[in-house]
């Protein structure tokens, strides 16, 4: 009995001091979010998450939708679909929404870039669904390139049923696949022109004018934050997603369900405070940087500049040094013409001492087209006479 009685001990010993080895991950990170059922805090340029809190927790995103609203009205501009000074007539079904809303006459007319302010800062309801059916014919048809965005992106966690979050059945995402969609939307860099806005008018000088007051109290009282998105509903309590610039370090914090817009707040303003206290960034490469050139002998034009498709930069705690910084551009393989512009054609790693720091997509900067016969018959024969 006093063998047994030993080895109990024994045992009891050894699992006490091993218990809290398995548990330290889980208790080495900071608590920083308290009232939020869900929350995420990650470095903008390398994707880096510092810290997280139920993140893959699938809730209703409220009003935080109209950030896959904006990364689709964004994307029209670029590619000349859509036009700030354009005018844009809302439909009766677009007047109708509910909840927050800048107020749209059936059959009035706004440019875009006005509706566009009614979305990022007010969170327009109607002014969401007037850029939807201007950019895909109905609200209906922008859902399903917004479900396809969401599968481009690899969301898996996200479903969504209209562009405006109103309560839906079968509408939701989690912390990290909103953070994820502010990363793509923040590669639009004039999208914070409109979301760091704190107030501004409508219709100015009219009877119809109407104040618009931003509902992210953050970006008047948080040095630094210049956007997203917050969101609303019963179902849902309060969820903001946000982001903050300091220096040349972007963050992205996201909080779902938070108990008071105060909670909601607070919750953000501790990740905020967190990351920029304790990591700094070092920035390698702008958006669109040239980092190569694509050589094609049968391309109408046998070189174009290839380019990051978002910022580069290395992230480290504070007073940490990096060492031996090295970069790989690995090309796709079996690249095919014709290829559009912006498309995708390699990788960018960036390693240090052989682990990754941070991996972006390249892309080329204009259309590379397919040579004409003639084209390369020429090509052809100017090569036979250089051999001679």
């Amino acid at each position: 009995m006093k063998k047994i009685g030993v080895w109990f001990i024994l045992m009891t010993m050894i699992m006490t001091m091993f218990a809290p080895v398995s548990n330290a991950k889980e208790e080495s990170g900071p608590e920083l979010v308290e009232s939020a059922k869900s929350a995420i805090l990650l470095e903008r340029d390398t994707g880096e998450i510092l810290y997280e809190k139920n993140s893959g927790e699938s809730l209703p995103p409220a009003s935080m939708t109209k950030i896959m609203t904006m990364i689709l009205i964004m994307e029209a501009l670029d590619e000349g679909k859509l036009k700030l000074n354009e005018k844009v007539r809302a439909s009766e079904y677009a007047a109708s929404m509910g909840g927050s809303q800048i107020f749209l006459e059936p059959g009035e007319e706004m440019t875009v870039e006005e509706l566009l302010k009614g979305v990022a800062v007010a969170s327009g309801n109607d002014a969401s669904v007037a850029l939807a059916e201007r950019i895909a014919g109905s609200e209906a048809a922008f859902v399903k390139q917004m479900n396809q965005k969401v599968k481009e992106l690899g969301l898996t966690n996200t479903k969504f049923q209209n562009t405006t979050g109103l309560p839906a059945n079968d509408h939701y995402s989690t912390a990290h696949d909103m953070a994820v969609m502010a990363k793509e939307l923040l590669k639009h860099e004039q999208i914070t022109k409109y979301t760091s806005i704190y107030e501004d008018y409508l219709r100015k000088g009219t009877d119809n004018e109407f104040w618009l007051v931003n509902t992210n109290k953050l970006v008047k009282f948080y040095t630094g934050v210049d956007g997203l998105k917050t969101g609303f509903t019963r179902e849902a309590m309060y969820c903001l997603t946000a982001t903050a610039k300091k220096d040349d370090m972007r963050v992205i914090a996201v909080v779902m369900g938070a108990e008071t817009p105060k909670d909601r707040n607070a919750d953000i303003s501790a990740m905020l405070d967190y990351a920029f206290n304790h990591y700094e960034t070092e920035s390698l490469y702008e958006r669109h940087q040239p980092v190569d050139t694509l050589k094609n002998i049968r391309a109408a034009k046998t070189k174009v500049d290839v380019v990051t498709s978002e910022s580069v930069s290395v992230l480290k705690k504070k007073g940490q040094t990096i060492e031996n910084v090295d970069e790989k551009l690995v090309y796709n393989k079996n690249l095919t013409l014709p290829i559009q512009k912006g498309e995708t054609v390699g990788t960018l790693t960036i390693t240090s001492n052989g682990k990754p720091l941070s991996k972006t997509n390249v892309v080329v900067n204009e259309a590379v087209e397919e040579a004409g016969v003639w084209t390369l018959f020429k090509r052809s024969m100017s090569e036979m006479v250089k051999q001679r």
